[in-house]
């Protein structure tokens, strides 16, 4: 058994029987609230939060808590009872699968392969997703990944599916005795997908009830969980950007952004759930971020994390949440106007008598 290896992928089938092969019970270590749980609920709460569920502390855990963690976050994210949620929480798993395996093919590709049983090669993959007929190299190489691969075209449309953009339609590709022609980063896309699919299946857990068995000694981790997630405030769809009439929380998390200091996680998710929400993409954004220590690439990967796989909005958490969080203080006894970001910002347009201009029309105007 090779437990390291299992604590960075997880989704293994061989990583099951790793599971219990520890000779550890799943419903004792929950009970007994072992630090496989806290790593479970951090696993989580960094899916809904970052798109990852890498540690932020990697040091604090063993293997074998990374291992098991897996597990009781699926039986986290099965109680929360959201389509959404599972939804990123397997895209966050699959991004942070992916973003491991690009290193270890890296580290193959400099001769390193073998020096740690904790890496995976491409064989070992494609095989476990079942994908080792269906994807093969262009060429061969006894210490260099190849930069081209074929992938059948039967399994590239199942695995390319979705919104990925013109670039990716079967009329746009090179098309050679049945298999598709994919560069090696293209690749890593559509075994992210693989991965989110291998993840996503069987989830939610069925049979699980609150308040009994395994499920009550995790209530007040799922309670946390679930102010994360928020309630999904009914608003009228927003498509217009006029910072001076933006909630005080949001526009406090711009001036520390603009002062140049780092936003934490659930900062900057409030802060891209808040400017998407109001109908921002994400060129705007970087934009309108500009000066601010904000990530353009950090920016354009939460924006595109911020709709689930049906297309639906994540929104902003609500004030209360906010407000746990020391973001929202209730600036100007806010609350009586609206308890969420979102709703406040609309019930500000609607009462505004001002000429409002879009700050897009503006930026337009200038550039003229």
């Amino acid at each position: 058994m090779s437990t390291p290896l299992y604590a960075r992928y997880p989704f293994l089938e061989a990583a099951r029987q790793a599971v219990g092969e520890l000779g550890v019970d799943i419903e004792t270590l929950i009970a007994e609230g072992a630090p496989a749980v806290d790593r479970g609920r951090e696993r989580v709460e960094r899916a809904l939060l970052a798109g990852r569920v890498d540690a932020e502390e990697p040091a604090e855990w063993r293997d074998e808590d990374e291992l098991l963690s897996y597990p009781i976050a699926r039986i986290l994210v099965s109680l929360l009872d959201s389509g959404a949620a599972i939804d990123k929480y397997a895209a966050a798993e699959a991004k942070t699968a992916v973003q491991r395996l690009e290193k270890d093919f890296e580290a193959g590709d400099d001769g390193l392969k073998s020096t740690t049983s904790a890496r995976l090669d491409r064989e070992t993959v494609l095989e476990e997703l079942d994908l080792s007929t269906a994807i093969r190299p262009e060429t061969s190489h006894p210490s260099r990944e190849p930069e081209w691969f074929r992938v059948g075209v039967g399994s590239y449309l199942r695995l390319a599916s979705g919104d990925r953009g013109d670039s990716w339609r079967l009329v746009n590709r090179e098309v050679v005795d049945g298999d598709v022609r994919v560069e090696r980063g293209e690749l890593f896309a559509l075994l992210r997908t693989a991965i989110r699919r291998r993840i996503a299946a069987g989830l939610p857990f069925e049979g699980l009830t609150e308040g009994e068995g395994i499920v009550e000694p995790l209530e007040a981790d799922l309670a946390e969980l679930r102010r994360l997630l928020s309630e999904r405030t009914v608003v009228g769809k927003i498509d217009f950007v006029n910072r001076a009439l933006f909630p005080p929380c949001i526009e406090n998390l711009l001036q520390k952004a603009e002062d140049g200091i780092e936003l934490q996680e659930f900062e900057s998710f409030t802060l891209m759930a808040f400017l998407t929400g109001i109908g921002m993409e994400a060129d705007e954004i970087i934009e309108f971020c500009e000066n601010s220590s904000l990530d353009p690439e950090g920016i354009r990967y939460q924006t595109e994390y911020l709709k689930d796989d049906r297309g639906t909005q994540y929104p902003p958490p609500s004030c209360e949440t906010l407000s746990a969080y020391g973001i929202c203080h209730n600036e100007d006894d806010h609350w009586k106007t609206a308890g969420h970001p979102l709703a406040y910002y609309q019930a500000r347009l609607e009462a505004s008598d001002d000429d409002l201009v879009d700050w897009r029309e503006r930026q337009s105007q200038l550039s003229e």
